[in-house]
């Protein structure tokens, strides 16, 4: 710690213990100032000050009484003078006291905490703080200490720290006052309409402020835009994905007018490139897997050769059949309003496509997201596959090299593995599914390794290579190089949404810094008609989920004047269906241990359960998250095992709906099935939560029962 650093700590430390040490709270005392007011005016103001100034650079309670004290004593005026200056002058010592002791070892640990705020500042700088200031029901201390951990100016913090208190500095002062000149503390005295009128003022004053800031925020979002007399539509919706599909079917079942733009396939990357062809390669691969092992079952000389060829077919095949579900004919009957074109935004109402501009009263962006593609040297010389890509390929190769860890590269590289292709998984990361915690990462990998997919981590690719026999990957970590030879490439490092090119930058709809397009918690952009969601959105990229953020877009655009609804990702499951599937919902491990909250660990291995070993796959485990001290209520639920994502449902009720353990436990599972697996962690849970003490009783109860 520098010098400077603790000279402000000792001096801050010094202050607040005198203040406690000396009963600094018996000086808040109304008839003390009054007295010494009555003394001497000036000395009082004088002394009133310098204790509104301690108690603000403090960061002490009492704030809110010093203020009522400041307008019973001095008036209205001059409590508004005192209290305006004093309080700016308090605010900007807590501010520069919080940036000295804990800006950079907070933002070395906690950036990413802050980021919101930075983002506030960063993008409408002091009228942000403006806008806090205007808020009581944001912390006087709290906007302080917070903003002395940023990067804003203290002259900018001080002037709109000011300002922006003004008015609510002359509401609370006012209502000091109109208490101050009661003359008998009775029924009669205190309820007067000036008083009433004051509270009044200082109940409404919040609502007031929120309305007058929102409608400043509209005024400065649609200046430059006319808006249509009439609109075409009540709704368009820009993307047919999930999210999208969802939001148009919502919108024509409750009878609006909504008009569908999607530029190339219905269904979005889920059904085209996503979820249901990695899931239909997955199940060809299980079932080879199977025949490979069909001695398991007591069945001999089984054999099969793999076509990828008719695999793909097959997948394809599956992606034609589900079609119709997402199908033009299927929304057009619905309701819906579908055309095919590229979509440019040319005002907060009005969208082109095809070379016509239609309007409507609101717009929902869901325009999903695409494949992240590095830059990496050589990378674009060796054609590589993406998961958009590679369901198109006809030359299948024999070796095969994955960049990802992640829920995608492994989904992929068990499949290929499976199906005869040599896989090399690679990862900069330490571990597969870095989001999971070690355990799972561990197992998962285990179970890799045995079928023989290569697995390397903390390995960065540093570049690519083309010659006759294929494809040269470079490979670099701390203790040296390394190639990689392989036929094709498949690159699976995440995905990017797809927020550029259809007019988002003219309109200035701001883009978060992982390229996300930001929303408010009623999915609502900048503009309060163009909503967005999906993975175009985040936070969370999953089909379920964009699903999920559609019916809050879509209600809100539609009813949001009646009623809005925040959107809730309190409880969010999600599931890698790798063999043995991973499925989770709520708090891992490392997050719960990340954000300090105690826990304790229920595990229950599938090796014991009956049905897994009568299906020869008892591999995996339940592990639930329970609070620390006894509690059922659960926190989180990994699972580990065949059918996982089919069995974190009922852990993903119980959270929803606030149903502990006990509840599980206490409930009917039909035997033998995987499902049992829920309820015997539940009875490890009680098991290990039953008091020693109890269980003492009950024994010396059943003896003397004999």
């Amino acid at each position: 710690m520098s010098v400077k650093k603790i000279i402000v700590f000792i001096l801050v430390l010094a202050m607040v213990g005198a203040f406690f040490w000396f009963d600094g709270a018996q000086y808040l005392s109304l008839s003390l100032f009054q007295q010494w007011f009555a003394e001497d005016p000036w000395r009082a103001a004088g002394i009133y000050f310098a204790l509104y100034v301690a108690v603000a650079a403090l960061s002490l309670p009492g704030a809110a009484i010093i203020t009522l004290l400041g307008g019973a004593v001095f008036g209205l005026w001059w409590g508004v003078l005192l209290v305006s200056f004093a309080s700016s002058i308090g605010a900007t010592l807590s501010f520069l006291v919080a940036r000295t002791l804990f800006a950079d070892t907070v933002n070395k640990k906690l950036g990413r905490h802050l980021e919101s705020i930075n983002r506030g500042v960063e993008r409408d700088g002091a009228f942000y703080l403006f806008t806090l200031r205007l808020i009581p029901a944001v912390p006087f201390v709290v906007v302080n200490l917070v903003f002395g951990l940023t990067k804003i100016k203290t002259v900018t913090f001080y002037w709109v720290s000011q300002l922006g208190m003004l008015v609510g500095t002359i509401v609370f002062v006012n209502a000091g006052a109109q208490l101050g000149a009661v003359e008998e503390l009775s029924a009669k005295g205190i309820l007067t309409p000036q008083i009433i009128g004051a509270f009044v003022a200082l109940a409404i004053f919040p609502f007031i402020i929120r309305f007058a800031i929102d409608k400043y925020r509209h005024y400065v979002a649609y200046k430059p835009y006319t808006k249509p007399d009439v609109f075409d539509a009540n709704l368009i919706v820009i993307g047919a994905g999930s999210a999208g599909l969802v939001s148009s079917y919502i919108a024509s079942a409750v009878k609006a007018k909504v008009i569908l733009i999607e530029k190339h396939k219905m269904g979005g990357d889920c059904l085209n490139t996503g979820c249901v062809p990695s899931k239909a390669l997955i199940r060809s691969a299980k079932a080879n897997h199977l025949i490979k092992h069909a001695d398991t079952f007591g069945i001999e000389n089984a054999t099969g050769t793999v076509s990828l060829d008719k695999v793909f077919k097959r997948v394809n095949q599956v992606v034609s059949d589900i079609e119709p579900h997402d199908s033009i004919e299927r929304y057009t009957k619905l309701g819906v309003e579908c055309v095919k074109g590229d979509a440019t935004l040319v005002s907060p109402y009005g969208v082109m496509v095809n070379g016509k501009v239609i309007t409507a009263k609101n717009i929902i962006i869901a325009s999903g997201a695409r494949p992240f593609v590095p830059p990496i040297q050589g990378l674009d010389q060796v054609d590589p596959l993406t998961s958009d890509t590679l369901w198109s390929l006809t030359d299948y190769p024999k070796r095969l090299l994955i960049m990802g860890g992640g829920p995608i590269g492994c989904e992929l590289a068990q499949s290929f593995q499976r199906l005869g292709v040599e896989v090399t998984l690679v990862d900069m990361a330490k571990r597969l599914m870095p989001r999971e915690d070690e355990d799972v990462s561990e197992y998962i990998l285990e179970c890799f390794q045995q079928e023989g997919v290569r697995v390397l981590l903390n390995q960065q690719i540093v570049g690519f290579e083309k010659n006759e026999q294929g494809v040269i990957a470079s490979l670099r970590n701390g203790s040296g190089q390394q190639t990689v030879e392989c036929d094709r490439v498949l690159v699976a490092v995440g995905r990017k949404a797809n927020t550029e090119g259809f007019g988002l930058e003219s309109l200035g709809v701001e883009v978060s810094k992982q390229g996300t397009i930001v929303v408010d918690d009623y999915m609502r952009t900048r503009f309060p008609n163009i909503y967005a969601c999906g993975d175009v959105a985040g936070p969370y990229q999953f089909t379920h989920t964009a699903a999920h953020q559609a019916w809050y877009a879509s209600v809100n655009a539609l009813f949001g004047k009646l009623k809005k609804f925040r959107v809730d990702y309190k409880v969010i499951p999600w599931a890698t269906f790798t063999d043995p599937e991973v499925a989770r919902v709520g708090l891992s491990e490392s997050e719960a241990q990340e954000k300090g909250i105690e826990y304790e660990v229920t595990r229950y291995d599938i090796d014991d359960l009956d049905r897994a070993i009568a299906d020869s796959d008892a591999r995996g485990f339940v592990k639930v998250l329970t609070p620390k001290g006894g509690s059922d209520r659960i926190l989180g639920c990994t699972i580990v095992g065949a059918h996982g994502g089919e069995l974190i449902t009922e852990f993903v009720t119980a959270m929803k709906h606030n149903l502990g353990l006990n509840k599980i436990l206490g409930t009917i599972h039909i035997y033998p099935t995987m499902s049992e697996a829920n309820k015997y962690v539940a009875g490890e849970w009680k098991r290990a939560n039953v008091s020693p003490w109890t269980m003492k009783v009950l024994e010396r109860f059943h003896r003397w029962m004999r």
